[in-house]
């Protein structure tokens, strides 16, 4: 299959396309090596990439019509894994237009860019973020009382009714993929197990926020990727599924587990919770279990000694 994967050069996108070329597929990718974390990281990654196979590599933001419309042409896809997004909560409220243009009118100028290509399958990385203040969990896929609590949220949200517009009014076959708090090896620099685990690792110490008891429901990057391809296959018209472990961590275990992984003891400076911050998220698994094959692996303190290793060895 030829496949177009936008956000290639990322911490899941570059896991993904390893993956995909090892598979077999013909492959593009699409990133904007934007300056968000290092741009060196980005090309290591990509280079890691390279070492899987051939591919397209075009250096182009996915909200660029022009440049979208170039590059369906040059790689006529079958299937688009769109990946690329602005990340990340916190910076999402000091920037929302930014975020708008790219997680918006980024994911629609690629839907239209499908539409006119005739692809076959159309896999969008969404978010937890999008349960926000859930009044229940775990998360279901069928709730429909969202409430993001960050302009980063609500743009996937915007980005998911867009995908399900193009399916209902074109026949575009897509799948939007929530995926919870992806932690692996390559993981971007401003998250927090990556954060904790580089600072403990040096000695200085680490920003808590709120009392420990925060809850994520962290899933190793390998078992992501086998969600997204599992999702290049399902047959529906449109449909949402949860990529998680379903077996949230609070806080401060996450912190302990870290320690351990790492033989080392944290300092830690407690704060304040911040704006954006949910107490929780935990994933139905149920439908991508049952629709998908999806059953996530990794134990969490397993996917914490590979992260550990990966970092220990960048040093």
């Amino acid at each position: 299959m030829k496949i177009l994967v936008t956000g290639g050069a990322g911490f899941i996108g570059s896991h993904l396309c390893e993956r995909l070329l090892q598979d077999g597929h013909s492959l593009a990718i699409v990133d904007e090596l934007n300056d968000f974390y290092s741009i060196e990281e980005k090309r290591a990654n990509l280079e890691a990439v390279r070492q899987a196979g051939d591919c397209l590599f075009q250096a182009a933001a996915v909200e660029d019509q022009a440049a979208m419309s170039a590059l369906f042409a040059a790689a006529q896809p079958d299937a688009v894994i769109h990946l690329a997004a602005r990340a990340g909560i916190r910076p999402s409220l000091t920037q929302p237009l930014l975020y708008e243009r790219a997680n918006v009118r980024g994911t629609l100028v690629l839907l239209e860019a499908a539409r006119q290509a005739g692809v076959r399958r159309f896999v969008f990385a969404s978010s937890s973020s999008v349960y926000g203040a859930a009044n229940q969990v775990p998360f279901h896929e069928n709730d429909d009382s969202l409430r993001p609590i960050s302009p980063y949220a609500a743009t996937k949200i915007a980005a998911e009714k867009l995908c399900y517009t193009y399916s209902h009014l074109y026949g575009l076959s897509v799948a939007c993929l929530r995926f919870f708090t992806v932690y692996g090896p390559r993981q971007r620099p401003d998250l927090a197990i990556r954060k904790f685990m580089e600072r403990i690792e040096a000695g200085k110490p680490i920003t808590v926020f709120g009392d420990g008891s925060m809850g994520r429901d962290y899933t190793y990057v390998d078992d992501i990727v086998n969600g997204i391809v599992a999702a290049l296959d399902d047959e529906a018209p449109f449909d949402i599924f949860n990529l998680g472990n379903s077996s949230p961590v609070p806080l401060l275990d996450m912190v302990r587990a870290i320690e351990a992984a790492l033989g080392k003891e944290a300092q830690i400076d407690w704060q304040p919770e911040q704006p954006g911050d949910v107490p929780i998220t935990f994933a139905d698994i149920s439908k991508a279990r049952v629709r998908l094959g999806y059953a996530p692996a990794t134990p969490f303190a397993e996917g914490l000694a590979r992260q550990a290793a990966w970092l220990r060895s960048r040093r």
